[in-house]
């Protein structure tokens, strides 16, 4: 396993369009275990493979109920409105309030490649949903005006 460089605001990865994962390699395994260790090393909740590098639709997250894997993760429902700070490993040192839905149902592959769905609410609901947008070239600071961004610690 390895520690995988974090694109960061300004890389053009992190602004493409991703493919979707039409079966779990080896390659592909691999790729999700060093996304996860890359993620508890950078102290994250979660990580997309564009900001890695790597333009695949995988997305691993883990806000303390342990580790979450998505391939191809597809948002089929929303519900409510919740406004909370959010940061990213690819803005380093910035966060804002960002308006996300209170729930969302997803549908996704597992690491196995076994469909499944998962329903998430407060910071779970907030990480699939941060997740997700990176995977079609969106970032939390899209989501708000310029003026809205803070330094970390100045909450």
């Amino acid at each position: 396993m390895a520690v995988l460089e974090i694109k960061t605001l300004g890389e053009p990865v992190l602004r493409q369009q991703t493919q979707p994962i039409k079966r779990v390699t080896k390659r592909i395994s691999r790729l999700i275990r060093d996304m996860l260790e890359t993620m508890y090393a950078a102290e994250g909740a979660g990580l997309a493979a564009p900001q890695v590098g790597i333009r695949k639709q995988i997305v691993v997250i883990d806000v303390g109920d342990g580790p979450i894997v998505l391939l191809n993760p597809e948002i089929i429902s929303r519900e409510g409105e919740d406004i909370d700070v959010e940061g990213c490993l690819s803005v380093p040192g910035k966060k804002a309030y960002v308006k996300r839905a209170a729930n969302v149902e997803v549908e996704a592959l597992n690491e196995k490649g076994k469909p499944f769905r998962i329903k998430g609410e407060g910071l779970l609901a907030r990480a699939l949903q941060h997740e997700i947008d990176h995977l079609n070239g969106i970032l939390y600071v899209d989501l708000v005006d310029e003026a809205e961004i803070f330094s970390e610690g100045d909450e």
